[in-house]
């Protein structure tokens, strides 16, 4: 969905965001035309601060994509605001129940509208101390496979600085740097045709995480962590006489 098709609503948050955003942060965008392609497209942000939707929402506009973002189903039923996302094309789904599948064939429908879905593979504020990605969850790998549709990664760093999820702080002063780096899509290709197991959806969320790290690791410098912990050494089996 380009700028030049949004509708009242979707005007409006963005006349309401993006002045605030403007002052509030300083922004090194690159890659946006990874995400300037005419069909639907998944994007996978790191998830490092409560702030990344505004701060992702402002790069993806600024690229000509409208955000169309997975969030919890309760946050749709708050008055009011609910109502505005609804209205926003959000997506809420029901996680850990039946009624997840509902959430899933919307998203599906966006993508085939030519949509720009928006799913945080882990699920949460990563919980790693330095804040680099965790291991993800699986729903990204699962619209992936269903649709075909390219999976674009989004690096980010600098919206902690807008508000810690450690010590809950904001930051409240202008101009706040900020770094999102849009890559190439994600190369699925092996897993092309194959059946939803849990074991490819693993493997593909795990190479989504990858890239992601990877990409985290090249604007902020160091060495990441591994996505997941090292499985306990199994006991000796005990001997019986």
């Amino acid at each position: 969905m380009t700028r030049r098709r949004l509708g009242f609503w979707q005007r409006f948050a963005v006349v309401l965001v993006k002045p605030v955003m403007t002052v509030w942060t300083r922004r090194t965008w690159r890659g946006a035309e990874q995400l300037r392609r005419p069909d639907g497209i998944i994007i996978v942000p790191n998830h490092i601060s409560h702030a990344d939707p505004l701060v992702s929402a402002h790069f993806i506009h600024d690229a000509g994509r409208w955000p169309q973002y997975l969030g919890k189903a309760s946050v749709f039923r708050v008055p009011v605001i609910g109502w505005i996302l609804h209205r926003c094309k959000q997506i809420p789904v029901e996680r850990g129940t039946v009624d997840a599948v509902k959430s899933l064939d919307k998203m599906v429908a966006a993508l085939a509208e030519g949509g720009a879905v928006v799913i945080y593979p882990e699920g949460t504020t990563t919980r790693e101390p330095e804040l680099w990605p965790m291991k993800g969850k699986t729903g990204a790998a699962r619209l992936a496979l269903a649709t075909g549709a390219p999976v674009i990664p989004l690096a980010m760093w600098g919206p902690e600085k807008l508000f810690d999820p450690r010590t809950t702080r904001f930051g409240l002063r202008p101009r706040i740097p900020v770094t999102v780096v849009a890559g190439p899509p994600v190369d699925l290709s092996r897993w092309a045709g194959a059946m939803p197991t849990r074991a490819v959806l693993e493997e593909m969320t795990d190479t989504i995480m990858l890239r992601l790290r990877d990409m985290v690791a090249e604007i902020r410098g160091g060495t990441p962590p591994p996505l997941w912990a090292r499985p306990a050494r199994p006991r000796d089996p005990e001997v019986t006489e």
